[in-house]
């Protein structure tokens, strides 16, 4: 996504503070960042209107909701036709279990991250979705130990 135009200082500390307390008010957001009101909500409008903003969540804990494994999983390929790669989008596109996907460069072709229940959770979603598909050849796994630093907030500097 483009930006329309460079962010300025007030720009920038709207992020910040959204990036920190998504929920905060129209009116203490403005407080924070020194605007009054209707200027920091016109503001707000515009970021969200140009896709800097590109949505607001709320992030669950997985193992507080019993999906205590979380494993990287690098995809290739048998080819790059577009029935092949759709059939590997549809898939990951449907399973839920599958919480980003990106095209990588270099040696594999997909790099997945994937939560499951329990390590049988996560073989049984390998062998009966991911190599079930004609167009995976192969398909190699690295499983979270201990998450180190986890964040959500870009740096804005």
């Amino acid at each position: 996504m483009t930006v329309a135009r460079p962010l300025d200082r007030l720009d920038r500390r709207i992020l910040e503070t959204l990036q920190l307390e998504a929920r905060i008010t129209n009116q203490e957001l403005a407080k924070r960042v020194g605007l009054s009101p209707a200027p920091c909500w016109r503001r707000l409008k515009r970021l969200e209107s140009e896709g800097v903003i590109a949505g607001y969540a709320t992030l669950l804990s997985a193992p507080a909701i019993g999906l205590p494994v979380q494993a990287y999983a690098l995809v290739s390929l048998e080819n790059h036709h577009a029935d092949t790669v759709g059939a590997f989008d549809q898939l990951v596109r449907e399973r839920p279990e599958v919480l980003e996907c990106h095209s990588m460069s270099g040696t594999n072709d997909y790099l997945l991250r994937i939560v499951a229940a329990s390590m049988e959770a996560y073989e049984h979603f390998l062998s009966t979705q991911l190599l079930q598909l004609a167009a995976v050849r192969s398909v190699n796994t690295s499983f979270v130990l201990r998450t180190k630093k986890f964040t959500t907030q870009l740096p804005l500097e």
